[in-house]
C-alpha cells in the first residue's frame, strides 16, 4: 500500500498536460518541448536547423538546461495567439515551475523567433501534498535512489524529527578515480552554508555587548580602505545583504585565489572599492559582506575567524567533522568534488577552489553535524532564545521577504522553515530546520547544483503538516 502511495505522490508531480492550441505558436511549443525533452543533441539541432534557426548555436547549451531540468511539462496555458504562447510550465525534475514564452515568425513556416524559461512561485492553483513521515521518506529515498543511478546526485541526504534521524543514507562515490563510495561521514565542502556560523558567531558577539547592529564597519575596522562603505555599511546590512558590497569571484580572485590565505588578504584586495548602490536601499546577495563580517569578529573578539568559530560554534555543537582546513591539507573523508564540463563529463572543481574555506563559505562538514548545529541553534546552546529569534526571523521592512541574518527564513507550503544553502562547481547543499512541525532537514553533494538543493526542496515541500 505505501509503495502504491508513493508512486502515486510521484506521479502527481506530473499533471495532465493541457492542448496546445491549434496556432502556428502552439503548433511550435508542442514540436520544441519534443525535441527538448527528448535530450538528444542531434535530434534537437536537426529540429533547430529546420524550425528555429537562431536556436542551433545554442544547442550544447540547451541541452546542459534539458540534463539540468528533466524538460518541461505544460500546466497552464496563460496566454495565446497565432504568433505567441506563453506556458506555465514544471520541470520534471523538480517542483520548479517557469513561464515559457515562443514567438514565431508571422510568415510560412513559421519558424521559432525565439523561446525564452524564467523560474517562477509555484502558482497556488497547484499545491502540493503534505505527506505522512513513512510516505515521505520513502518518496524522497526512490527520488533520491533514481537521481544517483542517473548520475545525477552524489552526495548525503538525512531528515530527521524533534533532533533524531528518522531517515540518513549517503549515495555515489567520494572519489571516482579510487571508487571510493560517499558515506554519511563523509565531509562535503558545503559553499555559502557557512554563512550561517559566520551570521551565529556575529549575533553571539552582539548579545555579548562587544557588537551593536547598527554600528558601521569602520566603527570596527578603523583604518578600511572605502571610507563610504566604512562610514555607511552597517553590521546589520552586512547580515541582511543590503549594504552593497558585491562579490568578489571574477578575474581577480581567479588570478589570486591561492594567494588569499586570510581575511585580511580578502579586504587588502577588494577593500577599496565602494558601494555598489546606496546602503540599505535595496537587497543583493555579497559574498564580500559576509568576508567583511569576518573581519570585524577577528577584530572584535581578538582571535582569528577559524579559531574563534571552532571555539564558540563548532566545540559548543559537538561538531567535530567541520572545518576550513586548507584544500592543501589532507583531511580525512574530504570528498571530491565534480563539475561537468561542456561535454558532459565530469572532472575535479580542484582548479575552482580557494586556498581555504572562508567566512563567505567553502568549508566543509557532514550531514550529522548540520544536524548537531541545528539542536544546538534550537536549544539555545548558541545564542540566547532573544538572539536567535532575531537571527532568524525576517524583520519588518526586510529587503527580501525571505531572508533575515545569514539565514534564509520563509514560508514552504505552509510550514516556516530557515536555513541556508550553497552551491559553487562541484558542490551544493541545503538545511533547512522547521520549528513548527520539528524536522531538520539536510542535503550535501559533492556535484554541481542543484543536485542537493532539488532533494532538499522536494522533501521540504511536503513535510507533514505541524
Amino acid at each position: 500500500m505505501l509503495g502504491k502511495l508513493v508512486s502515486a505522490v510521484l506521479a502527481a508531480v506530473l499533471f495532465v498536460q493541457p492542448a496546445l492550441p491549434d496556432t502556428p505558436a502552439g503548433k511550435m511549443l508542442g514540436a520544441w518541448l519534443a525535441a527538448f525533452n527528448g535530450g538528444d543533441r542531434d535530434a534537437f539541432v536537426r529540429f533547430a536547423q529546420a524550425s528555429y534557426p537562431s536556436g542551433v548555436k545554442n544547442a550544447d547549451r540547451t541541452m546542459q538546461f534539458r540534463a539540468m531540468t528533466g524538460g518541461f511539462d505544460v500546466q497552464k496555458i496563460e496566454d495565446s495567439t497565432p504568433t505567441k504562447i506563453t506556458a506555465i510550465v514544471q520541470e520534471r525534475d523538480s517542483d520548479q515551475f517557469g513561464r515559457l514564452v515562443l514567438e514565431v515568425d508571422a510568415n510560412e513556416p513559421h519558424a521559432i523567433a525565439s523561446v525564452g524559461v524564467r523560474a517562477i512561485p509555484r502558482p497556488a492553483e497547484f499545491p502540493l501534498p503534505h505527506l505522512s513521515e513513512g510516505a515521505l521518506v520513502t518518496a524522497a529515498s526512490q527520488l533520491a535512489d533514481k537521481a544517483a543511478a542517473d548520475d545525477r546526485f552524489a552526495g548525503a541526504m538525512l531528515i530527521a524529527r524533534n533532533g533524531r534521524p528518522v531517515f540518513a543514507k549517503a549515495y555515489g562515490l567520494a572519489d571516482r578515480e579510487r571508487k571510493v563510495p560517499n558515506t554519511l561521514d563523509t565531509r562535503f565542502r558545503v559553499g555559502s552554508m557557512d554563512k550561517m556560523f559566520t551570521a551565529v558567531a556575529t549575533m553571539q558577539l552582539v548579545q555579548a555587548g562587544k557588537l551593536r547592529l547598527t554600528d558601521t564597519v569602520g566603527t570596527y575596522l578603523t583604518d578600511y580602505p572605502n571610507q563610504e562603505i566604512a562610514s555607511k555599511v552597517t553590521i546589520q546590512q552586512l547580515l541582511s545583504h543590503t549594504g552593497g558590497t558585491g562579490d568578489f569571484f571574477g578575474p581577480e580572485f581567479s588570478a589570486h585565489r591561492l594567494e588569499l590565505r586570510t581575511v585580511q588578504d580578502y579586504v587588502k584586495l577588494y577593500g577599496n572599492r565602494a558601494p555598489l548602490f546606496e546602503p540599505g536601499t535595496k537587497y543583493a546577495y555579497s559574498n564580500y559582506g559576509f568576508i567583511l563580517l569576518g573581519a570585524i569578529i577577528e577584530k572584535v573578539s581578538g582571535q582569528s575567524y577559524y579559531d574563534y568559530v571552532d571555539q564558540h560554534v563548532f566545540r559548543p555543537a559537538a561538531m567535530t567533522s567541520t572545518g576550513f582546513d586548507p584544500e592543501s591539507a589532507a583531511v580525512p573523508n574530504r570528498s571530491v568534488g565534480y563539475t561537468q564540463d561542456d561535454n558532459g563529463h565530469w572532472r575535479s572543481n580542484a582548479d575552482t577552489l580557494p586556498y581555504r574555506g572562508i567566512p563567505a563559505g567553502g568549508g566543509y562538514s557532514t550531514v550529522g553535524d548540520f544536524l548537531k548545529f541545528a539542536n544546538a541553534l534550537e536549544h539555545h546552546q548558541l545564542l540566547d532564545a532573544k538572539h536567535f529569534d532575531l537571527l532568524t526571523t525576517v524583520q519588518p521592512g526586510a529587503k527580501d521577504p525571505d531572508y533575515a541574518y545569514g539565514f534564509g527564513s520563509s514560508d514552504i507550503n505552509g510550514v516556516r522553515c530557515f536555513g541556508h544553502n550553497g552551491g559553487a562547481p562541484g558542490m551544493n547543499g541545503d538545511l533547512e530546520v522547521c520549528p513548527a512541525n520539528g524536522y531538520v532537514v539536510v542535503v550535501l553533494a559533492n556535484v554541481d547544483p542543484p543536485a542537493a538543493s532539488r532533494l532538499a526542496d522536494f522533501i521540504t515541500n511536503r513535510l507533514p503538516k505541524p
